[in-house]
């Protein structure tokens, strides 16, 4: 591909021919003027530097945890904080508490929590929003059973005892590598979250909360008298052994040294500073960088302490404040944002995007990760660094996903001054593939079952095991780069992508709604590798995805879908999902089916002159069934790539994409 061309074209002007009296459009037209208004809002959203970041929200738990750690350090910001409760009480479901994702049921926790940063920051709980939450929240079953995170944050505040939550003991960080919990057998974003909060746990310290807020309501008895049985996260009987030791524990914590808590907790601080990582926060998540916050505070740390700043610096950096409402972004996502969207421009054409592209290239280059060993070293020592994070930076962190979309970016331009990048990166995800052939996001092996069965274990995320979108990602960039399924390391992982096909057909999207996510990851590899397209089990994919879509012509899945009972359950056509299900099928060759037809019909129609297309509800996964997304960006960048590959392949001999994404 030539990047050498002006940054602006002459745009298609079809827009008073669209809106003549009598005038039916040629679909052709219409397909060319979608996508070029489409290509120019995309360019118009690119920063100066060359990059995209778009927004990326979660469900009301961020800002509610925002607030609550406010009151905690005794830090209160009546202006945000209102703001922040604007866009909780708007999310009020219709039960009356709050969900994970839109339209979701009623989630305890998150009600308990979105409850207590209401009245944190002032709001009566006589008003009849607060009373219609407490009773939905009481009919749950009320603060008692709420997870173990919620738990631990209530006992901080002296809400509800410690006895509420499992032993978690800093001295963990002692433990030989040989030993079932040792630290580095978990997910990135467990270890990062969980190490300062050990010290939160040894030390105890009593928030501040300064207007001296309960919520002695919320409970069926008075809360210090309630029963806080800890759950089985998995109903297995070594669940059941975990908390028989859990007991133990909670006797023993008395008899251990208080100086081996002491330098336990040395431990766990040596790790958060050499972690810190500036202003991107530790682990560049908003749960990591909380817990780091009140880490300091607990060890006395001035609020005017270097880390202390730097540390509150990348928490607000996660606000987004639109008016009179504001909310706080779990992480941000710049290099997962700028990698999609030069590959819909690349898909869209050269013409009017080459400066444009080359800048976005050169500003991922400058963020691969070359000169830290980050925690992945711990299984693979031998490899060297080479990878790209998700956020703007946090090396310890990189991302496998990432780093295979950022490759098969920068090897579509052709340009030989991103060799080096491409083969250091390539090295570096080629040395993550777990044994089993697969890949997962951050780490190698994180398969450590047993740890699942912890009560501590309850929100479900503790590993990081290999997963079919990412495989399929790492599958995709290898074949674009010429191997194929003869070359070991690519045998293996089409091996794993066809064990892992579920019955019906599709595939499970680990990191985004869901089993459309996954198909459409899955056969963009697999048609990159040169699978036979029409192999009994690319055929069920297709039928699949086929049967899935919506009367509207477009396609949608809901978050509910994590449950295995309610896998089919659909809201509404998304734009996102939409174009999934479009890519998907491209690659099996089914550019002429009735299917693409009316689904790329359907994205022309639901295009708006301002607004572009939107995801309004969420389209992606931070944690199954327990933590949802919503990508402002994919609404922007995965339709024009569908409807620009679409137009590229329409009426070729060879109707199969070129590239492994």
């Amino acid at each position: 591909m030539d990047i050498s061309t002006e940054k602006n074209t002459q745009k298609i002007d079809l827009e008073t021919v669209l809106s003549s009296d009598g005038f039916t459009p040629d679909p052709a037209e219409t397909l060319d003027w979608v996508i070029e208004e489409a290509r120019q809002a995309l360019l118009a959203q690119q920063a100066e530097d060359g990059h995209w970041v778009f927004e990326l929200e979660a469900d009301t738990t961020i800002p509610s945890e925002y607030i609550i750690l406010n009151h905690f350090l005794g830090e209160v910001d009546d202006d945000i904080e209102r703001k922040l409760a604007n866009y909780i009480r708007a999310r009020q479901g219709e039960h009356g508490g709050w969900p994970l994702y839109k339209g979701g049921e009623l989630d305890v926790s998150a009600s308990v929590k979105a409850y207590l940063a209401l009245k944190l920051v002032g709001e009566d709980p006589a008003e009849d929003h607060m009373q219609w939450a407490r009773d939905a929240i009481l009919e749950k079953g009320g603060g008692a059973k709420c997870n173990v995170f919620t738990r631990i944050t209530l006992a901080l505040f002296g809400l509800i005892p410690w006895r509420a939550a499992p032993v978690t003991r800093a001295e963990i960080l002692f433990a030989p590598k040989w030993f079932p919990l040792h630290l580095d057998k978990v997910s990135y974003w467990t270890r990062t979250v969980t190490i300062p909060l050990l010290v939160i746990t040894a030390l105890k310290p009593k928030a501040k909360n300064p207007r001296g807020v309960t919520i002695d309501e919320l409970f069926t008895k008075p809360p210090h008298e309630e029963n806080y049985k800890l759950a089985n996260p998995t109903d297995h009987w070594v669940g059941d052994v975990m908390l028989g030791l859990d007991r133990v524990a909670k006797h023993c914590e008395p008899l251990i040294p208080r100086r081996v808590t002491r330098k336990a907790i040395d431990k766990a601080v040596a790790f958060i500073r050499e972690r810190l990582n500036g202003e991107h926060g530790l682990g560049g998540i908003f749960p990591a960088i909380a817990n780091t916050l009140m880490a300091f505070h607990a060890l006395g740390y001035p609020a005017d302490h270097p880390d202390v700043l730097t540390a509150r610096k990348a928490l607000d950096k996660l606000l987004v404040v639109d008016g009179d409402s504001a909310y706080c972004q779990p992480c941000v996502s710049p290099i997962w944002d700028t990698g999609l969207a030069a590959h819909a421009l690349m898909e869209a054409g050269p013409n009017g995007a080459s400066d444009a592209l080359r800048e976005a290239c050169d500003w991922l280059t400058d963020r691969q990760v070359l000169d830290v060993a980050g925690d992945w070293i711990s299984q693979r020592p031998e490899i060297r660094p080479g990878g790209w994070a998700f956020q703007y930076r946090n090396d310890y962190y990189p991302d496998v996903d990432d780093t295979a979309v950022v490759i098969m970016a920068l090897h579509r331009t052709h340009d030989r001054a991103y060799d080096e990048a491409i083969r250091s990166g390539t090295e570096w995800v080629l040395g993550m593939q777990s044994n089993n052939g697969g890949w997962a996001a951050f780490d190698v092996d994180n398969e450590y079952r047993i740890l699942e069965h912890m009560p501590f274990a309850d929100h479900g995320a503790l590993l990081d095991p290999p997963t079919a979108d990412v495989t399929a990602r790492c599958v995709g960039m290898l074949a674009q780069l010429g191997l194929r399924e003869d070359h070991p390391q690519m045998g293996r992982a089409i091996a794993f992508l066809k064990q892992e096909q579920e019955a019906d057909g599709s595939w499970y999207g680990r990191w985004g709604t869901n089993y459309i996510y996954g198909t459409w990851s899955v056969l963009c590899a697999l048609n990159a590798a040169e699978e036979d397209m029409q192999a009994p089990n690319i055929r069920r994919a297709v039928d699949w995805l086929k049967s899935r879509q919506l009367p509207d012509g477009g396609w949608g899945e809901d978050c509910a879908s994590y449950w295995d009972e309610r896998k089919h359950e659909v809201k509404a056509a998304t734009p996102s999902q939409t174009a999934w299900a479009l890519l998907a099928l491209m690659a099996t060759g089914e550019v002429n089916c009735t299917a693409v037809e009316r689904g790329v019909k359907h994205l022309n129609d639901t295009f708006t002159r301002n607004g572009g297309w939107r995801d309004d509800y969420f389209n992606a996964v931070g944690f199954p069934r327990v933590f949802f997304l919503r990508y402002h960006g994919y609404a922007n960048y995965f339709p024009l790539w569908a409807l620009a590959r679409y137009r590229n392949l329409k009426g070729r001999s060879n109707s199969r994409p070129e590239h492994g994404i």
